[in-house]
């Protein structure tokens, strides 16, 4: 029986402005990412996320970005491999408050935006992250597109979630079509849920020149930015289970025994 961890991105409201519809989106899902300050969320935010996820049994995740708030952290900034470490580590640590303060417990981290897709090909970022959740918490699940984070996780023991992105246009290579491009963002909910399914059932999903491109994927990402996005959720959750596909958030692994090895996370 094929098990999917349905997760969408949440808690990306910022004092005034507000982003998305949570509570009716964290209906639909098993597992999410929530924001952690840099790109996007607030104290009062992260806390009443915390709570709805809490509420509603969805497994908490922590989504840290670049500290770039006015572009989303969709922006390059030039990094080195222990500044990321710091940052990702002051993320989780701010999270971690808020699930603890309620009685909850994190489970994975997923690098948003534009530091999510660097880790998938570049080592200076991928291990920078690596290095903050080894440090932090090294039972925690790396979660993201697949790509060098996976490969390096795999290396240091660490466990991963592989996510498809059946809101997105992919291009024959396996990448994601940028969103500075026309059609990189997917909207029509019949076509996401018929992607969505794709996916889980046959690992594959069609890319912007109609070739067939390999998805392997334990987890399915939803963006909940607008109402289209909400309704695809609750629509890829019914179809999936109509399907047969059981939705729910991975186990996470227990503590490794051994103390990871911290010396390299200091390199810059």
């Amino acid at each position: 029986m094929t098990t999917i961890d349905l997760i969408a991105d949440v808690g990306e409201s910022f004092g005034s402005h507000r982003m998305g519809d949570d509570e009716r989106l964290l209906e639909a899902l098993s597992s999410a990412n929530i924001a952690c300050g840099f790109h996007s969320g607030d104290p009062m935010t992260m806390e009443r996320t915390v709570r709805l996820c809490l509420d509603r049994g969805v497994t908490i995740g922590a989504h840290p970005g670049f500290p770039d708030l006015v572009g989303f952290g969709r922006r390059t900034i030039e990094m080195s491999r222990a500044e990321v470490r710091a940052d990702v580590v002051y993320q989780l640590g701010a999270l971690h408050a808020f699930v603890v303060a309620a009685g909850g417990r994190m489970a994975h981290v997923s690098p948003h935006g534009r530091l999510g897709n660097l880790t998938v090909t570049d080592a200076t970022y991928a291990e920078g992250v690596l290095d903050a959740v080894e440090a932090f918490d090294p039972s925690l699940v790396v979660v993201g597109q697949p790509g060098l984070i996976h490969d390096l996780a795999a290396g240091r023991g660490l466990a991963t979630g592989r996510m498809g992105f059946p809101d997105r246009a992919y291009h024959p290579d396996g990448a994601l079509v940028s969103r500075r491009e026309p059609g990189a963002v997917l909207h029509d909910v019949d076509l996401i849920t018929e992607r969505a399914l794709t996916m889980a059932l046959h690992g594959f999903v069609t890319s912007t020149d109609g070739a067939r491109v390999r998805v392997d994927c334990d987890s399915i990402l939803l963006h909940g930015d607008n109402a289209a996005s909400v309704d695809a959720a609750h629509q890829v959750r019914r179809s999936l289970e109509d399907a047969g596909v059981t939705i729910a958030a991975r186990p996470r692994p227990p503590v490794p025994a051994t103390e990871p090895v911290r010396g390299a996370a200091l390199s810059g």
